[in-house]
Parts: C-alpha cells; structure tokens; sequence
C-alpha cells in the first residue's frame, strides 16, 4: 500500500525540493518528519527511492500555511533532509527554496495575484527564524509568470526575477548577530567570526587554513583534513554562541572567505556543513554581505570602514556571484542592520500526487 500525498516540485533558486501546504502533511511533527523522510528516499546515498536528488542541495522541503501572523501572508518552514541519515532539520533557513515560496502560496490560493501591475508582493513569516522577508513575485492576468530573462549563476537559463526582503534576520535564531558578544574569536589558533544574520555562521579567512580561497568545491571536499578541522571549528562555535551540542545539526555552517578582486567583493566558501556548497546558499550570502559591512570582522579588518547606508556586495562563490543589497544605519555611533535584499528566480517542475511507502512511514 501506499500513502498518497499532493505535491508541487519546484526549483528555488539553486535548490530544488517538494513543497506542501502544511494541511497535506501529518500535523504531529514526528510523523511528518517520517513522511519527508520517506518522500525524499532517505537514507540512501542516492534517494534512489524518492524525489531527493543525492545532494544536500536537492534534499529539501518547504512547507507552506496561511499565516498565523498579523502582518504576514504565509508561514514557511524550511526542512532539510539528511540524504544519509534518517532525520530532519528544521532548525536552518534556506533562502534559495525561499523563492519559490511565493509563487506557491498565489498558486495554491493562500495569497491572491495583485489585480493590477506586474508584481505580486508576498509577505512571508519564514517558522525556522522567526523573521519577515517580503516577497516579490512577477504575475499577469491574475498569474504567476515563471518565463523572464533574469539569469542567476548556478542555474541554466533564465526566468522571471523573484525580489525577496530580508526584514528582521538578525539574531533570529541565538538572538544576537554576535552571539558570543565579540567579533573576533578565537577558536582552534584560528581567528573566527560567528554570526547570525539571516543564517547562523562561523567565518574564517581562507589564508589562516593555508588556502588561496578560490579552490573548487572538488579540491576541498577531498581535504579530508579540512573537513576534519571545519567540523571541529563548528562544534565548538555552536558551544560558544549558546547553541549547545550541534553535531546532529546543520548549523552553525562553516565559511571559509577571502578578499575580492575589488572593495565590495568578497570570495566565499559555504558549507552544508559537511560538504562545499557548488553555489552559495542565500542566506549564507546575507550573513556574509553582513560582515562585509559591519566593523570588527575576520572580513572588515582587512577592508574599508563601515558607513550607513545601502551598499551592493558582491559574494564570489564556485558557480558565479551574489549580489546583495545591504542598508546599514548608524545609531549613537553604532551600525545597526537594517534590511538587506537580493535576486533569485525560481520554477514549478511538476504538480501532482506523491506515493509514499507506508513501510517506510513506521518506526
């Protein structure tokens, strides 16, 4: 027997995963979670059973309600399924499915197509962060519109742009960008930044562990040592930014980033966290914008003061660029984040009807 369950399968970004209205799915979290195990064909290397797609970056799930919320038009969580193991994580964001969250929601009926104009604006409350991001859809006729000529680096392509406005991510999860109250750590001999903006992170310059900074995804992942050394700088960055025991967890993700080739730039090496990320997650990008800006980092120390204002970084990563949006102000000689914006683009795959295991969805 199989359990039959309505599906949209989506692209978002440089993700791609399943995304369900949350009434489609068992409300009690441990069978839900069972289900999205299931649904993805994990645990297996290839999820040769299911719609993931071997890769972190293929393994993930959105989630979609009306919004419990005021001022917010849908809730969003973000779940991200282990290809490996039997478990889920709802604990990270993932802005990447983010853009496709908009669409979904005017498709499925929770958010009307705006009767006049070119955009629909969705108001998205994302459950995992608790934080607002605006979403800006391109819609026709009372339509979302996929087709458009915006590329994004790591997609083939191109599509209708999708604007998303990060509101309030900051400290969302440990309640402070600083977590551990200094810019600056040191962990391990090696100096490092933790932060929470829009993603929870550690940063270290690439030069401290002996890299250029531009190495392909390839080259790090088969530096066994490396990868040894970023889970140990990982574990104990989550002890010190209040976070407790986190090697059953994705975050704090390590982020190995270098100098640019101009002011405004900076070279980044995100990980998942056990692997390189082959493009950048967009939350990731944010939080490194973020320190981009903001004095007193492993990143600003070797660039220029901070001012307020909006300013465009441009985050390198293995397939292309990211440009975000950052605007800084500046209160009683403090920089303060105010919102930072950036580009995605995203496309319906498929609709229909998932069947699931029902072996598969027992303990």
């Amino acid at each position: 027997m199989s359990y039959k369950i309505p599906c949209v399968l989506m692209r978002g970004g440089t993700s791609r995963g399943p995304f369900f209205l949350a009434d489609w799915l068992p409300h009690d979290p441990a069978a839900r979670d069972r289900t999205l195990i299931a649904a993805l064909g994990s645990p297996h290397e290839l999820q040769i059973d299911g719609l993931g797609g071997g890769n972190s970056l293929t393994s993930k799930v959105a989630i979609v309600s009306k919004s419990v919320h005021a001022d917010c038009d849908v809730d969003y969580l973000f779940a991200q399924v282990s290809v490996e193991e039997a478990r889920v994580d709802t604990r990270p964001n993932c802005g990447n499915m983010l853009a496709g969250v908009g669409p979904f929601a005017i498709e499925q009926g929770l958010v009307p197509a705006a009767a006049e104009g070119h955009t629909t604006t969705v108001r998205v409350y994302n459950v995992n962060t608790r934080s607002r991001i605006d979403v800006q859809v391109c819609t026709a006729a009372g339509q979302v519109r996929y087709e458009g000529n915006v590329h994004i680096d790591g997609v083939q392509g191109t599509a209708a742009p999708v604007l998303m406005n990060f509101l309030d991510a900051w400290g969302a999860v440990t309640g402070q960008i600083f977590p551990t109250g200094r810019r600056i750590d040191t962990i391990d001999g090696l100096q490092v930044t933790c932060i929470d903006a829009a993603q929870v992170m550690v940063l270290v310059r690439a030069a401290d562990l002996g890299l250029r900074g531009d190495e392909s995804p390839a080259q790090l992942d088969a530096d066994t040592g490396l990868l040894r050394r970023l889970e140990s700088l990982r574990r104990e960055a989550g002890r010190r930014m209040g976070m407790g025991d986190v090697s059953n967890s994705v975050l704090p993700k390590p982020v190995i980033v270098s100098a640019g080739a101009h002011a405004g730039s900076v070279v980044s090496r995100y990980f998942t966290p056990l692997r390189c990320h082959r493009s950048h997650a967009v939350t990731g990008a944010i939080g490194v914008a973020a320190a981009h800006v903001l004095p007193g980092t492993v990143i600003t120390d070797t660039f220029e003061a901070a001012a307020a204002g909006t300013r465009r970084i441009e985050v390198l990563h293995p397939a292309g660029r990211i440009h975000v949006d950052v605007e800084l102000t500046e209160v009683d000689g403090h920089f303060k984040l105010v919102q930072a914006a950036l580009v995605r683009t995203a496309r319906k795959i498929l609709e229909g009807t998932l069947y699931v295991s029902e072996n598969a969805l027992t303990d």
